[in-house]
């Protein structure tokens, strides 16, 4: 599971059948601080992503197993929205 960003959509007039009615969105992955790692890509969308959102993606068998219904050929899909990341700094753990 990675964060990313929503930074587009894709329109394809012909897909997949079993990707029919299954939105497919622009992902720009993101590290922990939530700067750009790696190339954007392309991940179906199951949960309803806008623009500019913050989202959680799986990726491979587990992309596949997230779309509605049959199997498709997908290597990423966003199934969370995110609200807050809290991540802790290093060396405080276990602080009080």
């Amino acid at each position: 599971m990675y964060l990313g960003r929503v930074i587009g959509t894709v329109v394809a007039t012909r897909k997949d059948e079993n990707l029919e009615g299954i939105r497919l969105l622009v992902i720009q992955p993101l590290d922990e601080r939530r700067e750009p790692s790696g190339e954007p890509h392309v991940a179906v969308d199951v949960i309803g992503a806008n623009r500019g959102e913050l989202v959680f993606l799986v990726s491979r068998r587990e992309a596949v197993e997230a779309l509605p219904g049959t199997f498709g050929p997908v290597d990423a899909a966003v199934v969370g929205i995110v609200d807050r990341v809290y991540v802790e700094a290093e060396g405080e753990a276990g602080k009080e």
